[in-house]
């Protein structure tokens, strides 16, 4: 699963510097009536230069303006000062005042949007003008509609150790500098704790239960792994701040076990609300109802495919086989960066695209406060802001407290070829390069809004591509079980969809959800209790994976017709990759 932010879009504006602005005027040149032919080219020309940086400043004011809503997110991405504010020392505003600035926000860049001359502007920021449309669309929604920042407390838990772990980890400043911006936020957080006692209402057990967990790993945090590494002459002002954090996150935990516990509500969206959000966070065009049957008409087909691929045995023998193969908990992250390796030096060999020039990528546990959603592993992209830094594969840790049949479960669901699978999805070639190239589209306003705001299919799509382009290269082709478990791979991928639709709009029971995963598509059964657990905290990202994997092969199969015998998959891997994270229809049209 990918991590491009830390945070949801949907959550970023709801903060409080808005941020706003003034658009600045064209900058064309004036030209006396009368003029040759060669000033009046000139003239054209300078007038095109005034309009794409009118456009330029649209994107940077609604691309910044969305950063300092969200100084958690900010730091993430490498954008450390607004207008002169440091947002590296500051928390989200979740107070009435922020979310107000927020809807604010939102206003003002809708209405500039709407007054730019869409016949000015060429096919590219056509395209940034889509993803911003759909953008402030999907936030409206959150704000207006959904509003998880009344129900849903991971959201703050999450925000809390993401503002925390990002100046932590990532390399920006000098660690003393970023210890002081930690310590300006642990202040900030008895203030925040209080913001999300006052706006949460009610929250479904499950999102309560894990924003408990989590937030145990956010004391964790604060308390083990920040304090051990803070420097000598900041730990006293470090103690007396980590202190008071801590005394309000355990706080918040008992709050959320005594009192929101008994305000409790449903996590479904519901058939019309999860419409609206599919339509703006998918952008492929298709409805929920459309996608389920596709996904339905496919289970069927890459059922029968993995029983040819497994007979004469039945397909649980021949993947109980397979399963047996794995590592052990002390190796499993270790055997992760073997895979890296070895998957890295199979791409240069096929030279199946030019690979990212920075040796950036660190293989890591996964945060504790984030495995709740990532309960196996996931990306987090360097910086757009700032490339060079830190990109982090994530593995989850297989904790010591565990059960062996939990363990064993486990291991056996990621053995060698799912572990193999699980790299080249989220690192080489899947997530690490996809994001490498997004880091290098230019201007950097263009960047910065196909980075923040990137659309989920062309991302988790591209993910799911490289599994089967691996297979088809040849990857691993010495290793039976690598093609079968790519087939159980695609299995997983139609479940996500069908699970996600049908549990947010269909009723679709937590048996019938086991049963889908356990019997039709072959999981183990730790596997499908952590999806189900992650089909019930998220909404519309489940489905990114098959809608964007089907998009991607459809593009490719487009632009394969158009070039005919001068094809090649290098030049349509590195095109399509450097166009950024825009929706897959618009990738098509963008490709040359």
């Amino acid at each position: 699963m990918n991590k491009i932010l830390l945070l949801r879009v949907t959550c970023v504006l709801a903060g409080v510097l808005a941020g706003c602005g003034v658009w600045a005027g064209s900058n064309a040149s004036s030209v006396a009536a009368g003029a040759t032919a060669a000033l009046a080219a000139g003239k054209a020309a300078s007038a095109k230069s005034g309009t794409d940086s009118q456009f330029e400043q649209l994107v940077d004011d609604f691309v910044f303006g969305t950063l300092a809503l969200s100084p958690a997110t900010a730091t993430g991405v490498g954008y450390h000062e607004h207008r002169g504010t440091g947002l590296d020392d500051l928390l989200d505003d979740f107070s009435p005042a922020g979310i107000a600035a927020s809807r604010a926000f939102l206003h003002d860049m809708e209405a500039r949007i709407g007054k730019f001359d869409a016949a000015a502007v060429d096919a590219e920021q056509k395209a940034d003008i889509d993803i911003m449309h759909d953008a402030l669309g999907a936030s409206r929604l959150e704000l207006g509609e959904i509003q998880g920042y009344r129900h849903n407390p991971t959201t703050y838990v999450e925000l809390v150790g993401n503002a925390l772990y990002t100046p932590y980890v990532l390399q920006y400043a000098p660690a003393v500098d970023r210890y002081r911006h930690i310590i300006n936020r642990l202040n900030k957080i008895p203030d925040f704790i209080r913001q999300a006692e006052a706006n949460l209402q009610d929250s479904p057990d499950i999102w309560n239960q894990v924003a408990r967990e989590e937030n145990a790993g956010n004391v964790a945090l604060i308390d083990s792994t920040l304090r051990g590494d803070c420097p000598g002459d900041l730990r006293m002002r470090y103690d007396q701040s980590a202190a008071a954090a801590i005394a309000a996150l355990n706080g918040f935990n008992r709050w959320l076990e005594d009192n929101l516990a008994e305000k409790k509500s449903d996590w479904r969206l519901g058939k019309e609300r999860y419409a609206k959000k599919f339509r703006l966070v998918l952008a492929t065009g298709k409805t929920p109802e459309a996608l389920l049957a596709e996904a339905e008409a496919d289970l069927v087909a890459v059922q029968a495919e993995i029983t040819r691929l497994a007979a004469p045995k039945t397909v649980e023998q021949a993947l109980a086989d397979v399963a047996r193969q794995h590592a052990t908990a002390a190796t499993f992250i270790p055997s992760a960066k073997q895979a890296l390796a070895a998957a890295t030096a199979f791409v240069k060999a096929k030279g199946l695209l030019t690979l990212p020039p920075n040796r950036n990528l660190e293989v890591i546990e996964t945060p504790a406060f984030m495995r709740g959603v990532y309960g196996v592993g996931g990306f987090n992209a360097a910086p757009a802001l700032e490339p060079k830094l830190g990109a982090f594969f994530w593995v989850t840790p297989i904790p010591s407290t565990w059960p062996q049949a939990r363990v064993d479960s486990k291991l056996r669901e990621y053995n060698e070829s799912g572990a193999q699978h699980l790299t080249v999805h989220e690192a080489m070639p899947g997530h690490y390069v996809q994001a490498e190239y997004a880091n290098e589209v230019q201007p950097r306003s263009r960047r910065l809004l196909r980075n923040i705001f990137g659309n989920g299919p062309y991302i988790e799509g591209w993910a799911v591509y490289t599994q089967q382009l691996m297979a088809e290269q040849g990857y691993l082709g010495d290793t039976p079980g690598y093609r079968l478990t790519l087939q159980k791979q695609l299995l997983r991928v139609l479940a996500n969809t069908i699970l996600d639709v049908r549990m947010q709009t269909l009723g679709m029971t937590d048996r019938e959800a086991m049963d889908l995963m356990t019997r039709s598509t072959y999981q183990e059964t730790e596997e499908a209790t952590a999806k189900l657990q992650r089909a019930k905290l998220s909404s519309c990202q489940l489905p990114t994976y098959y809608a964007g994997y089907k998009g991607w092969l459809a593009v490719r199969e487009h632009f394969r017709a158009k070039r005919g015998a001068a094809f090649s998959l290098r030049e349509f891997h590195e095109a399509a990759l450097k166009q950024g994270a825009v929706p897959l229809p618009v990738l098509e049209r963008l490709l040359p």
